[in-house]
């Protein structure tokens, strides 16, 4: 079954390929309730910046509308991504030929990237609803759960399953995203390593190539 566009963006961003290490310290939102305030968010982002960009008078008044959008999204995002650990994943083995500053700017042109394809697909998004569904046994004392979302649609549901754990501040965090049983850590990954590999181990060119878009 094809996973639409619109579903893979919606998830993409929220996506981290390994967690820091987990532990039960001080007091954070329940993971539930955290992606049901952080989706609540991204669907006003939705409404208002919809409605703004199609009043816009010009071309550049809508890409500078844009980019206010990008950022805006980057702010929600940040408290429950760690963008740190997601590009040093994605980069698998190979981040041990990568220096530290190459580790930045892959992080960053990662980051942007997630962001700008996570608001391109937000703005696209119509109809569906988007439910999490309660728990199903207490959570009391778990540093690790899984979150069950759905999106639907007039013709189909679709599950997001968000692997979710607690950091060493007692900060719950997405650690992995599984849609369709499509594992979008390993799906990064693996484009990573085709990136490493096709450009003959030139970090700098994967850099400067890399698109989260699918090809």
């Amino acid at each position: 079954m094809k996973v639409p566009a619109f579903i893979t963006a919606l998830i993409a961003s929220l996506l981290l390929i390994c967690a820091p290490a987990m532990a039960n310290v001080g007091a954070a939102p329940a993971p539930h309730a955290l992606v049901q305030d952080v989706t609540d968010r991204l669907l006003d982002d939705i409404a208002r910046y919809r409605k703004a960009l199609a009043g816009a008078a010009s071309e550049s008044e809508k890409n500078a509308m844009m980019g206010r959008f990008f950022d805006e999204l980057s702010a929600t995002l940040e408290p429950v991504v760690d963008f740190h650990w997601i590009a040093l994943n994605v980069m698998g083995k190979h981040r041990a030929a990568a220096t530290a500053e190459q580790q930045a700017r892959f992080r960053e042109a990662f980051t942007r990237g997630l962001v700008e394809t996570y608001g391109r697909g937000l703005l696209n998004y119509s109809d569906q609803k988007i439910v999490v569904l309660p728990p199903r046994e207490p959570l009391d004392g778990q540093r690790k759960v899984t979150v069950v979302q759905e999106i639907q649609g007039a013709d189909a549901k679709y599950p997001l399953l968000y692997s979710m754990g607690q950091n060493r501040k007692g900060e719950w965090k997405v650690v992995n995203v599984i849609i369709n049983g499509i594992n979008l850590g390993t799906t990064f990954r693996n484009q990573f390593a085709q990136a490493f590999a096709r450009h003959n181990g030139d970090i700098d060119k994967v850099i400067t190539t890399w698109t989260t878009t699918e090809t």
